[in-house]
């Protein structure tokens, strides 16, 4: 089966929720809760590897006061040997660190992945299609590729960071109080950028994640209707608004980088200040007998060390900040609420009426006017009217994709918005002319209508549409790879497996949305005959552009302007020479 997800026209795109700061941090502390244990572990290893790396300056800093005061060839060598156990210790330990951390992080992104995945596709449809193509594309690609490299990278990096700059800021004030005081010179200017910059920079990133949000979904709606955009000669109209959003993404870029441009050289300032006070600081204090030169040079080789971690944490706290955005992007997608709430009612029969229905994308802009039809059970209602007149929108509200703006549509008495999801779809079920191959075998595809079904259920489903032959002549035949990467279905094909889900979901109600207009018209014919013996028994209402359909129809419905014009037998309409006649006429002489 197979659903429209494209914002619908003459509607305005409505972004999907953005989580608050809370929400988010609410979201990390459950994610790192969950694995404290390895976070410890990365926390001790690092911590170990620090330690070592801490060993350098302080054994320069006892050779230089040794030195000085007189020492012996064996002292240096000794000194010597435990530096170099010191540099092969931090580095077989930081080996160990760096690989849990990139497990750490590897799991920590597959588990978000996954929650997101499992929120994406549980989306109501109705929201979907009013957010458009554009911000529910960005959030699955964009947002989650820079969520991707922060876990996997900056989140153990600002851990390895914290822990160094902790552990040499510690060193320093054990090594000689006094003389580490200088390295405190910077720690102002660092807290004034760094705060000015956090003020800026979320609002700054959100703005950046929905300009191109809009970008991608101008795109590609440019490329889904490229047709449509040639046939009516709006391509100069397309193309301005695209430079539109490009100079909004650019602009929101420049704000950004503006942002980094002055943060970085503040903290360069501040991070090479440090050492120069440690020395000029120390050697004041050396001057006057209140420390050794041996714990000065410590001290500025500590302050010198510090300067890499810190440009580090600068860097991923940056990263981090792009990271945060997105994460209330994805985040977000689960805030989404349900566009309906099952009321446990129980439909009395299988019939399905629509009462006085309105719908509108836009508020106060109705696509469909009180529109009022009973579905006969087992009878074959076609819908039938020009473009742009209502049909497809009647198709979902008789299929229950979302609520209607105004009136009911109930199956058995009870609201089709008051059913859950899985029991809606096994009353009512709608195909639309737009399709999708999932990545995997054919039978996966087929079995995400009815993943009970056994391989003779499958095949006797592509059996009723037609498809047995050149689903039997695959490669693999079921088991063969199809989607994106695998084993090329045509579009007929495809058209052809959703139609064949539709079979397996078996409800007793069907909505077609010109099912079959991807096929050649004698293909097509073939394929509604061989449907019927599938459809015998169940209502069907087929909303279709080629009055074949109409003529076999037990009876039709007119749509046009929102409203119903006209319905009955196909022969009654004709002789009533209203506009169901003149459009048969005009099929007809086509």
């Amino acid at each position: 089966m197979s659903a429209a997800t494209a914002t619908a026209p003459g509607t305005t795109a409505k972004q999907l929720p953005i989580a608050d700061r809370h929400e988010v941090k609410r979201t990390v502390g459950r994610l790192f809760r969950s694995h404290r244990a390895q976070l410890a572990g990365i926390a001790v290893l690092h911590s170990v590897a620090a330690v070592a790396g801490l060993a350098g300056p302080f054994l320069m800093g006892r050779f230089i006061d040794e030195v000085t005061a007189g020492t012996t060839l064996a002292r240096v060598n000794q000194i010597a040997l435990i530096l170099v156990g010191a540099v092969v210790v931090q580095a077989v330990v930081t080996r160990f660190a760096q690989r849990l951390s990139m497990v750490f992080g590897e799991q920590v992104f597959a588990e978000l992945r996954e929650e997101f995945m499992h929120t994406a596709t549980r989306l109501p449809l109705s929201v979907v299609e009013k957010a458009g193509t554009g911000d529910l594309v960005a959030r699955t690609t964009n947002d989650v590729n820079k969520l991707q490299h922060a876990v996997r990278f900056g989140v153990p990096r600002v851990l390895v960071c914290v822990v160094t700059i902790g552990l040499t800021l510690v060193a320093s004030f054990l090594t000689d109080p006094l003389v580490a005081l200088a390295l405190l010179v910077g720690v102002p200017p660092i807290v004034v950028a760094v705060r000015w910059y956090l003020r800026r920079a979320t609002p700054g990133y959100l703005r950046e994640s929905a300009a191109y949000a809009t970008v991608n979904g101008t795109i590609t709606e440019a490329v889904e209707g490229a047709r449509t955009t040639d046939a009516l000669w709006l391509g100069s109209r397309l193309r301005r608004r695209l430079r539109g959003d490009l100079s909004e993404a650019f602009a929101a870029e420049s704000y950004t980088l503006g942002l980094r441009l002055r943060l970085i050289p503040a903290l360069d300032t501040a991070v090479a200040v440090a050492p120069v006070a440690a020395i000029v600081w120390g050697a004041w204090l050396v001057s006057q007998d209140v420390t050794t030169v041996g714990a000065v040079a410590t001290i500025a080789f500590y302050a010198h060390q510090m300067g890499g971690p810190v440009f580090d944490l600068v860097f991923w706290l940056d990263e981090l900040q792009v990271a945060a955005v997105a994460l209330a992007r994805v985040v977000g997608v689960g805030l989404v609420g349900p566009d309906r709430t099952a009321s446990g009612e129980v439909p009395a029969s299988d019939e399905v009426r629509a009462h006085e229905v309105r719908y509108a994308y836009r508020e106060g802009h109705d696509v469909l006017h009180g529109v009022s039809v009973d579905l006969r059970p087992g009878e074959r209602l076609a819908v039938v009217g020009p473009s742009g007149a209502g049909k497809s929108t009647l198709g979902r509200m008789l299929a229950g994709i979302h609520p209607p703006t105004g009136g009911t549509v109930t199956v058995g008495g009870v609201p089709l918005v008051d059913l859950p999801l899985e029991e809606l779809r096994g009353q009512v079920a709608l195909v639309t002319q737009e399709h999708h191959v999932f990545v995997g075998t054919l039978a996966e595809n087929l079995q995400l209508a009815d993943t009970g079904a056994s391989e003779e259920a499958l095949w006797e489903a592509l059996e009723a549409v037609d498809a047995r032959g050149w689903a039997a002549a695959l490669p693999s035949g079921l088991a063969t790879e199809v989607g994106s990467g695998g084993h090329p279905l045509s579009p007929a094909q495809a058209q052809q497996v959703a139609l064949a889900r539709l079979v397996l979901l078996d409800p007793h109600t069907l909505v077609l949305d010109e099912a079959t207009s991807l096929l050649d018209p004698r293909a097509a014919r073939h394929l509604e005959r061989s449907l019927n013996a599938v459809l015998t028994g169940r209502t069907v209402v087929a909303i279709a552009h080629r009055l074949h359909t109409a003529h076999d129809a037990d009876r039709v419905a007119v749509v046009d302007g929102g409203r119903i014009t006209e319905i009955g037998p196909h022969d009654e309409l004709v002789a009533a020479g209203g506009e169901y006649a003149r459009l048969w006429r005009s099929w007809q002489a086509g």
